[in-house]
């Protein structure tokens, strides 16, 4: 039994669910998963639970916030038999054209965060997604109307960044938007070779310029975006 998912390999499916935020963990359990989801583990409050998504056997794990954080949890749903792991949050817009609410799949994720380095024992390491899972969330996303973007994000150490200047030159180099877990994901994915995947829902924009601002999403414009995202999620984890 690992140290903070208090459960058994036979606790969670092999195809797991990842956002960051417990009550996410179980809205996702109680909104998308067949009736009947489970709570198989709560220790320190990151909640996991396991059900089944039209019949098919699927998990979810609150991983918390930041690539140190995420990579605990990451790192014991493998050790658990995890083979899929699907990462669904929020980001913050970048690019150009981007609206609240619209659908991220992201390609590669810059890792601006130390972590990724340190797994790869200092070599280079180009973070990436399982392209057959981009492929079948690309596909879906665009078949259930949403506005979906595919490309590189950025996955930052720090919240409240306070260098001049960073969010215009990640833009300025082609990435979409800014989480925290993406590129740990995608790193441990290849260590451990297994699948995996980041979805987020655009939260924020951020303006460029001297001073960054963001603008930020309302609580009902995010949740449809969430729900559209969740949705396919779901078909992506069990496909």
């Amino acid at each position: 039994m690992p140290i903070h998912i208090r459960a058994e390999a036979a606790d969670y499916a092999q195809a797991v669910l990842v956002p960051g935020d417990p009550r996410r963990a179980t809205y996702i359990a109680e909104t998308f998963f067949d009736p009947g989801a489970r709570l198989v583990n709560e220790e320190r409050g990151e909640l996991g639970y396991t059900g089944t998504y039209k019949g098919k056997p699927i998990s979810v794990q609150a991983v918390g916030m930041g690539c140190a954080s995420a990579a605990i949890y990451y790192n014991e749903l493998i050790q658990l038999g995890a083979t899929r792991l699907i990462r669904v949050g929020t980001a913050g817009g970048l690019a150009d054209g981007l609206r609240m609410a619209d659908t991220i799949v992201a390609m590669s994720a810059t890792s601006d965060d130390q972590i990724v380095s340190q797994l790869c024992g200092g070599d280079a390491h180009s973070p990436t997604a399982t392209y057959s899972l981009v492929e079948r969330a690309v596909q879906l996303s665009r078949e259930s109307g949403a506005r979906v973007h595919v490309g590189a994000i950025v996955s930052s150490a720090i919240f409240y960044d306070t260098r001049t200047g960073m969010m215009d030159r990640w833009r300025d180099r082609g990435h979409l938007a800014v989480e925290m877990e993406a590129a740990v994901l995608y790193t441990l994915g290849a260590l451990h070779k297994i699948e995996t995947l980041c979805m987020a829902t655009i939260s924020d924009i951020i303006a460029g310029g001297e001073q960054e601002t963001a603008e930020r999403i309302s609580d009902d414009e995010l949740r449809n975006g969430v729900d559209k995202m969740m949705e396919v999620a779901c078909e992506v984890a069990i496909s």
